[in-house]
């Protein structure tokens, strides 16, 4: 691997590492995200606790951190599964932080704009599931692990053994940060979505 290739995935790691929905809620109001609801920094908890607009923005941001960075490895690199690799360093940050010392998001919005860039058919399978799934049961969490699940079947039946690993990483990777989801999932005891701020 190249010392280009390396310093990519490096800056990857870093990019997806800078925690946007926390950085929204403590320059916003001084307190810290992780105290609050689920303690996630994603855009779920945001919305809960500071409402619509701070939750999209956190959203927004965080597929974007996924987006860019695979955007110039398809660019500047002659494997696309390369650039795939510098989203499973984003979202390894982005759920690894290294600036909230490892304790991070569960890395879907950075997962969507992951493939936003590398393979928008597979994306619009993991939307069609999710959003399925939501309407239905009105559980983010489960629409995401199912989602997630959906993705990386796409990938797997249509993109080079290469990419399916890195996609099949990142499956496994939001499965542990949901690990907790699940429980409350088989418990009955997970929250419901609901598109406005608590209390």
């Amino acid at each position: 691997m190249s010392s280009h290739e390396i310093l990519y995935l490096l800056c990857c790691y870093l990019l997806g590492s800078v925690p946007f929905g926390y950085l929204i809620v403590y320059f916003s109001e001084g307190r810290d995200i992780r105290a609050t609801g689920s303690g996630n920094i994603g855009a779920t908890n945001v919305l809960r606790s500071k409402g619509r607009l701070a939750g999209l923005a956190t959203l927004a941001l965080d597929i974007l951190k996924g987006a860019l960075p695979v955007l110039y490895g398809r660019i500047h690199f002659d494997l696309p599964w390369l650039a795939l690799l510098g989203g499973l360093a984003v979202l390894l940050g982005h759920v690894f932080p290294v600036f909230l010392r490892f304790r991070g998001g569960k890395g879907v919005a950075a997962l969507v704009g992951v493939f936003l860039v590398y393979h928008w058919p597979s994306l619009l399978a993991f939307l069609a599931v999710f959003f399925a799934v939501l309407a239905l049961t009105r559980y983010v969490s489960l629409g995401s692990l199912l989602g997630t699940t959906a993705l990386f079947f796409s990938i797997l039946f249509s993109q080079p053994v290469e990419a399916a690993m890195a996609a099949f990483a990142m499956l496994l990777l939001i499965v542990f940060r949901h690990r907790g989801n699940v429980s409350r999932l088989l418990a009955g005891s997970e929250r419901k979505f609901a598109f406005r701020k608590d209390g």
